[in-house]
Formats: C-alpha cells, structure tokens, sequence
C-alpha cells in the first residue's frame, strides 16, 4: 500500500473518535466495532468485512503510542496542504522532510509504521467456537475431539489438549485451525465451560465441598471419612464443640497447576434432627436440663442494649 494511501486516510473518523481520545477510549471503541463487524458474525458480508478490516488498521496505529505520533504529524502535514515525494529534498509546501521526519523520505516513515508484511499477503482470520467439560475434567485436563463445519460447507475433525486446573470460560487455542488465507490458516479459540460437579466446587486453586455432620458428632468430636477428587478418600478429625460453618483444610487435595497444589477446604454443616423420640428424646431432655444454666444469648441481649 502506497504512503499517499495510508496518510490520506482519517483514522480518528474511521474508529468514530476525537482526536484527543485516550488509548482507552480508543480500545473501547474498536472492541465495540468489532464485535460488530467481526467477518465470524457477518459472514458473505463483504461490506462490513472491509469495515471491519478498517478499524482495525485505524486501531493497529492509534492503539500504539509511537506509530500514532508519527501518523499524527504526516497527517498534520497533509492537512497543510499535502505532500509528495520529495524533489530535490523538499515537500510541495517548501518544507524539508528531513525537519519533519528526521531525515526521512515519507515512503520509508509508511512503511515503518504499518509494517513492510502489510504489503505481502495475509494469515486466515482467526476463529472461535465453544465447547463444554466436565468438573473431572477440568481439574484433570482432557482431550477434545470437535467436529467443525468450514465455510465450504465441509467438515474438519479437531483435537486440542485441555491443560489440567483449567477455569470456568478460558480458551485454549488451537494453531493452523482457523480461516485459510494466503500466508497460511488463522488459529482456532475454543471457549470452555466447566459443567458444576454434584458436591465439589472450587476457590482459586482450592476444591471445596460442604461436609454433613451429626449433633452428636459436632458436639463429642469424630473422625469421618471425606471424598476426594482422587481415587482414594481421606479420614478428617472434627474436634469436639465444633460449629456449624466451620471450613477445615486437608492439606495438597486440590488442584494440581504446575508445581502447585491447592487444598481441599471442607465447610461442617451440622445436622439438626427433624424429629427426636424415644430415647433419643429422653437423654436430649436430660442434656437440656444439664446445661440449663447456660445462656446462649446473653451476649447478645447485651449488645442490643447499646
């Protein structure tokens, strides 16, 4: 692409912002645009691909702090009056190129600043498709085998490796899978969701789950087995006078990344009895009567008073 073609474009106008735009304001624009324009979304639309192919190369050089100072000045210049290439070393204003661009001819300063690949052909776009795990899955990493239908009409098998601890909604990408293009195919992004798991849940890269416990157990303490992710399960103390919604941790039953392991965080949930009878309501009773000098709430009767 010719220099002239590249300075005598209005990137602020084409992206819809001022010229004075924080690169904020102007990244927020273009991903508004973009999910617009986006050639996945309008496909045949040939219009908006070349819109969508606009915006980004507006976005490309006002997101980057250099080249948008180097465009901000050819484009002051041009507005002047214009310019062309140099004769004899001056611009048709009278101004030297080499006072404007540091001793450079406008073609080069062009061409730096969109890229010399910009002149050669394209990789394919890049493509996005979604797909759904199971919690195990997600903890353990799998392999997905996905069947995508092309812009042909055809169909290509896929198999990409999910890494284990991955999260709920990240992508994994997937090279040389996208639209084909001249210099090559564009990747694929595959966006997972992780289905939630009956009894386990996570916290970072800590597994959690919600443990049910008896009075009795609560109140005396206990040793009660818990479930793990693993194939084996593990043996966790309750102390005695534990309370309902206490979290107690067992060490390394979490989530493997790396050289990291989370733990396991196990909230007690105590039990109530729906309905006590027989000799289960006799000692209840005694209980009761043994600890009936105990007031529970006094504390509180006390705060309310302040």
């Amino acid at each position: 692409m010719a220099a002239k073609d590249l300075y005598e474009k209005d990137f602020y106008k084409i992206l819809g912002v001022d010229k004075k735009a924080s690169v904020d304001e102007i990244k927020k624009r273009y991903r508004s645009l973009a999910r617009e324009l986006h050639p996945d979304k309008n496909k045949g639309d040939a219009a908006k691909e070349e819109k969508f192919k606009a915006i980004s190369e507006a976005y490309e050089i006002l997101s980057d702090g250099k080249k948008r100072t180097e465009y901000d000045e050819a484009r002051a210049l041009y507005e002047r009056g214009g310019f062309r290439a140099p004769m004899g070393g001056q611009g048709q204003q009278g101004g030297d190129f080499s006072d404007i661009f540091g001793g450079g001819n406008p073609q080069d300063i062009f061409a730096n600043l969109f890229g010399g690949a910009r002149r050669g052909p394209r990789k394919g776009s890049d493509l996005q498709t979604e797909a759904s795990i199971t919690f195990r899955e997600s903890i353990f990493g799998t392999h997905l085998d996905l069947r995508l239908a092309t812009d042909r009409g055809a169909a290509q098998n896929i198999t990409a490796r999910v890494p284990a601890g991955i999260n709920d909604g990240a992508k994994i990408r997937v090279k040389g899978k996208g639209a084909p293009g001249e210099a090559g195919p564009g990747d694929l992004f595959i966006v997972l969701h992780v289905k939630a798991h009956a009894i386990f849940g996570r916290k970072g890269e800590n597994l959690t789950i919600t443990l049910p416990v008896t009075f009795a157990e609560a109140a005396l303490g206990a040793d009660i087995k818990v479930p793990t992710m693993s194939v084996d399960d593990v043996t966790l103390r309750i102390a005695p006078g534990t309370s309902n919604g206490r979290t107690l941790r067992v060490k390394g039953r979490g989530i493997t990344k790396g050289s990291t392991t989370g733990d396991l965080l196990v909230t007690v949930d105590v039990q109530v009895p729906q309905r006590v009878d027989g000799k289960a309501l006799e000692a209840l009773k005694l209980f009761a009567d043994a600890t009936a000098q105990e007031d529970v709430r006094a504390d509180l009767i006390v705060k309310a008073k302040v």
